[in-house]
């Protein structure tokens, strides 16, 4: 399956083989041309990973990867699992480079304003579009390496007025090993910073389907850490958030979880913070930052697809129909849609709009971590300029 605009430089691809050699054929089948200045891939973690990694690199050296595991994939057709899917883009259209983070505990200022600041110069270099107004950073980090909150606010602090999204990689539900790639290798407990410099207006933009509730939770004893949440009100967290939704600790689930979201509010906003699982001691760990003393907020679903729509519709008013938004989905809002048997619909409107992305253990936008967001970056084409 692929997909190609002349006035928008990218191409994306996907391919449901299950051998990382021949996946990565057709991709390479698919994807390369004679411009062919970049590729990003999101792939299912079921691949044998040191083989795709092989196979990506001999197939398209020289032109520079970069990708990540996933909990599910977007591709020009839809949702779909144990697939991989690419998006070539053209140098003629964008300047892009890449670094790789690989020391996540100590990353800080210091080192973030000169990573920054080397991308930056590499994309001025290739002369394509002003850097301040045409650039933005797209983030992908280990999904299960608890650093996503320090990494994202030290490099937006980088940043300065750029834009900036992403998705943390996920390994298909499984949460044991989540990877990251570039330069030929898949990395844990990494990220990868992909900056992009384009002549083609763009939109960098997050959309959820929640609304909150009027019932509060206080935070009275946690492990920041390890994202566990002991207490929620002076009780056992787990207690306290199941006699909340109606159930008993013993019946909560990744869909209740889904269904039933908390939020931290923040200004006029509401950040999700999605619960990964209950602990053995009635305590609950959380996907995202967690401390003593927040406030929790419970939160409800609103219809999603009427979200999606309404958000797809937007960005189609604003930029004009995209050539391919790149876009970075939670998977509880797959699993929500899977529950509801509406997969097919979202997948329609997804294709509708040329999305291709994957879901996610988390999302970033401008420095934040959140969770059960639609989080990505949309892509319009250079107006026509008529000649007399």
């Amino acid at each position: 399956m692929t997909t190609y605009t002349v006035e928008h430089g990218v191409i994306t691809a996907a391919s449901q083989h299950a051998d990382a050699h021949n996946a990565a054929f057709e991709l390479a089948h698919a994807l390369r041309h004679d411009d062919l200045g970049f590729v990003l891939f999101f792939c299912s973690a079921e691949y044998d990973l040191a083989a795709l990694a092989e196979a990506l690199e001999g197939y398209f050296s020289p032109t520079p990867l970069s990708g990540c595991t996933t909990a599910g994939e977007i591709t020009p057709l839809g949702y779909d699992r144990g697939s991989i899917v690419a998006i070539g883009f053209d140098r003629r259209f964008f300047a892009i480079e890449t670094a790789l983070v690989d020391d996540l505990e100590h990353f800080e200022l210091a080192k973030a304003q000169p990573l920054v600041d080397t991308l930056l110069e590499r994309c001025r270099r290739q002369a394509l579009a002003p850097i301040n107004e045409h650039s933005f950073a797209l983030t992908l980090l280990d999904g299960l390496s608890s650093r996503e909150e320090q990494v994202l606010a030290t490099l937006d602090a980088a940043l300065g007025r750029i834009p900036s999204f992403g998705g943390s990689a996920g390994d298909d539900n499984h949460l044991s090993h989540t990877h990251v790639y570039i330069a030929g290798r898949f990395y844990t407990r990494a990220a990868v910073v992909v900056m992009i410099n384009t002549r083609l207006p763009f939109e960098v933009f997050s959309t959820h389907h929640l609304t909150p509730l009027s019932y509060k939770l206080v935070v009275t004893q946690a492990d920041r850490e390890q994202r566990r949440v002991i207490e929620l009100n002076g009780m056992p967290a787990a207690q306290v958030y199941a006699d909340l939704v109606g159930v008993t600790p013993e019946q909560l689930s990744a869909e209740v979880f889904a269904h039933h979201p908390l939020a931290v509010r923040i200004g006029e906003q509401h950040y999700v913070r999605s619960i990964q699982r209950v602990n053995s001691d009635h305590s609950l760990s959380f996907y995202c930052a967690v401390e003593n003393g927040i406030v929790l907020t419970a939160m409800q679903p609103a219809p999603l697809l009427d979200n999606l729509a309404a958000m797809l519709a937007g960005v189609s008013a604003r930029l004009g129909s995209p050539g391919v938004i790149i876009g970075c989905d939670c998977f509880l809002r797959r699993m929500e849609l899977e529950a509801l048997q509406q997969v097919d619909q979202a997948s329609h409107l997804l294709r509708q709009s040329s999305v291709v992305g994957f879901n996610t253990y988390g999302e970033q936008h401008h420095g934040m971590h959140v969770n059960q967001t639609f989080t990505g970056v949309a892509f319009g084409s250079l107006p026509v300029i008529d000649k007399c």
